[in-house]
Order: structure tokens, then C-alpha cells, then sequence
């Protein structure tokens, strides 16, 4: 049996992931932490029965712990709670899936504790990618990818050299608004932008793949996961959402991993690696499915993957800038504050104004987030 601490409980890849759990004995529950969803929090801890939950938001803490005194839980608070949590020493492996840097430190506590990372906050590899790896190395710690995406290239990596390595295909559904021009996208609404065509995800990453700077955010994340140069790691838009990403080696052989759009798989191949173990999931029917497309995407159009690539070559403290820009302004596009495009805008502003630190540390990366938080506030109030 795994004892697993689970860091985001509440939100998409945290309810899945408990789902998972849900169905096999194979798996204990240590730890529960939200930011601020007591009501669902408190369904966990009565369902799961972890011996710490952690909600982020004081306040809303102490409220739980009322109402759940009658179970033997401690319910801590805010980042210490969260670093707590990802200590723990009973657990096995802590699953991040909280939303933001904020799952930076939580992540190293894990990591120093000696736990095995099943990963999706993918801003912790974005923006403290070659703190993280380091870390992890001198740990022994795995680094397990839990975005379907990079399941799919870990996946297609077992048994083989990672120095093989020719090129990494990277797909992409190509979101809500696939096809279309600069000139369609000046009017579309939040409504159509949280409509993707194949996955069931939150609101922040659902406009990020709707800009595609998702993509681009796990370009950055498959450079620090498979030690690959950015000029290696290629974007293919697949509107099918049926190949999830490959490797194309040396010998131009490509092995790739499909499958239904199922976030359930990627999960449990975590949890369970290097094991597979059976899922209650709808079978991929190549029959049906009939043809798959593939297409190179309009970054043009689509701005966020060459922000990506230009904050690699800029190295440093750039990515972090990228990563803190497009969290604010897909926070004002849901709020109605600013238009679709626009979050390009922002992103390119603060890229442009920001000078790289080229090797920074956890305060660095910390200042450079809320520098550019208030570089923010100050031009679009």
C-alpha cells in the first residue's frame, strides 16, 4: 500500500486523482490541502480520512476544524501548513496539483523529505526547473509527470536513453479557437474560451490552452523533465486528442502513447509506476476515431509558444516573468477586465521590460513573481 499526500484535493487533477484512489485499496490517504473550497475539503476528509488536511485560507481553516472535530484530523493553514503536509513522514508520494507558484515550496519540502513527486503544477518546473531537478537528484527523488502530455513522452521514454533523443513531439488540441485569426479572437468572451473541445480542466488552464500558453509552459517543463534542449522539443497541434505526445530517436523511429482524453490514466500511471494496473476508463476505438489530424501551429496568432521559447533562450529569471504575467492576465480576462488578446499584450510588456537574473534562487524567482505582479497593477489598473 502507498501512502499519498495530495496538494490541490479540490480542484480537477485532485478530484480525478481521488477518484482513482476511490476505486482500488491499494492506496491511503495522508494528506488533504485546498486553498479555499471548505465545503468539498470536508467530504474528502470524511470520505478519505487523512491525518492532515490544510486549507490555505486561515480563516476558512479554523471553520473546518469546527466542523470536523469530531474526527482525529489536524487541520493546518496557509504555506507552512502546505510545506507541513508535503513532509509528512508516513508519505510515500505527494501528488502537486495546486494551481501556481505557490506549490514551489511545498514541492521541495516533499522532495528534502525524500518523497516521490507525481507532478502537475507544472509553474513549479517553469519557473524553479533547475532548482527542482537538482533537488531531486541529490534526493533520489522521482519526478512522475502526471500531465498527459508528459506521461505520454515519460511513457514513450521506458526502456530507452534518454540521450537518444532526436526530437520531442509536444501535441496540442489546439483549444476553442483552432483556425482562427488575430482578427476572429479581438471579440471572443470568457464563455467561449473555457469551451475546450476534448478535456475537462480548470478555468486558469483552459484559457491557457485557448492562448496556447500552455503549450508553451510545458515546453518549458519537458526541457527540465527529459534534460532536452528547447530546438528539440517540436509543438504539433492534433485536434483528436488521441496521441498524447512522442519521441522521435536517432534512428528516426517514433513511439508515441495514445489513448482517450482521459486525465484518470496519465494519474494512475503515476501513482502505480512502474506498475499498470486495470482503469475504469472508455477504451481508445481506433474504429471509430477513424483519422487523426496533425497540423504545425500558428504562432502568429497563437503567441504563447514563442513567448516560451524566447524565455528559454533568455534563461534565468525569464521564465518565471512568463509564468507570473500570463497568471495575472488570465486572471483579469476571467474577471472581464481586459480582452482575449490582450493577455498577449501583458505577457510581451513585462517580458520586454524585465532584466534576467541569470541564476536565481528561490527569493529571486519569489521577488520576480510579485515585481512583475506589480508591474502589472501599475500599467493596466
Amino acid at each position: 500500500m502507498k501512502n499519498i499526500a495530495i496538494l490541490g484535493s479540490t480542484g480537477s487533477i485532485g478530484t480525478q486523482t481521488l477518484d482513482v484512489i476511490s476505486r482500488t485499496e491499494d492506496f491511503k490517504v495522508t494528506a488533504l490541502c485546498a486553498g479555499s473550497n471548505a465545503g468539498l475539503l470536508e467530504k474528502q476528509i470524511r470520505r478519505f480520512h487523512p491525518q492532515v488536511a490544510v486549507l490555505y485560507d486561515k480563516e476558512r481553516a479554523r471553520q473546518l476544524a469546527s466542523a470536523v472535530s469530531d474526527l482525529p484530523v489536524r487541520v493546518l493553514s496557509g504555506m507552512d501548513g502546505l510545506v507541513e503536509a508535503a513532509g509528512l513522514p508516513e508519505t510515500d508520494v505527494v501528488v502537486t496539483a495546486v494551481v501556481g507558484m505557490i506549490g514551489i515550496r511545498p514541492t521541495m519540502a516533499a522532495i528534502k523529505a525524500g518523497k516521490d513527486i507525481a507532478l502537475a503544477n507544472k509553474e513549479t518546473l517553469v519557473t524553479a526547473g533547475h532548482l527542482i531537478t537538482r533537488m531531486a537528484a541529490e534526493h533520489g527523488v522521482r519526478i512522475l509527470p502526471v500531465d498527459s502530455e508528459h506521461s505520454a513522452i515519460f511513457q514513450s521514454l521506458q526502456g530507452q536513453h534518454y540521450r537518444k533523443i532526436h526530437k520531442i513531439l509536444l501535441t496540442a488540441s489546439g483549444g476553442p479557437f483552432r483556425g482562427m485569426k488575430r482578427k476572429d479572437l479581438e471579440k471572443v468572451t470568457v464563455k467561449e474560451a473555457l469551451q475546450n473541445p476534448n478535456w475537462d480542466m480548470g478555468p486558469k488552464i483552459t484559457v491557457d490552452s485557448a492562448s496556447m500558453v500552455n503549450k508553451g509552459l510545458e515546453v518549458i517543463e519537458a526541457r527540465w523533465l527529459f534534460d532536452a534542449a528547447p530546438e528539440q522539443i517540436q509543438i504539433v497541434v492534433h485536434p483528436e486528442s488521441v496521441l498524447h505526445s512522442a519521441v522521435e530517436f536517432e534512428d528516426h523511429a517514433v513511439i508515441g502513447q495514445m489513448g482517450p482524453p482521459d486525465m484518470r490514466i496519465p494519474i494512475q500511471y503515476a501513482l502505480y509506476y512502474p506498475q499498470r494496473y486495470p482503469l475504469d476508463v472508455q477504451p481508445l476505438d481506433l474504429f471509430q476515431t477513424a483519422q487523426l489530424h496533425f497540423e504545425a501551429p500558428d504562432l502568429d496568432t497563437f503567441r504563447g509558444p514563442a513567448f516560451a521559447y524566447e524565455a528559454l533562450r533568455a534563461g534565468g529569471s525569464m521564465p518565471t516573468v512568463l509564468n507570473a504575467a500570463n497568471e495575472k492576465a488570465v486572471a483579469l480576462f476571467l474577471a472581464g477586465k481586459i480582452r482575449f488578446l490582450e493577455i498577449y499584450d501583458i505577457i510581451a510588456e513585462c517580458m520586454a521590460a524585465h532584466t534576467v537574473i541569470p541564476d536565481p534562487d528561490l527569493q529571486d524567482i519569489l521577488n520576480t513573481e510579485e515585481k512583475t505582479y506589480h508591474f502589472i497593477q501599475n500599467r493596466w489598473k
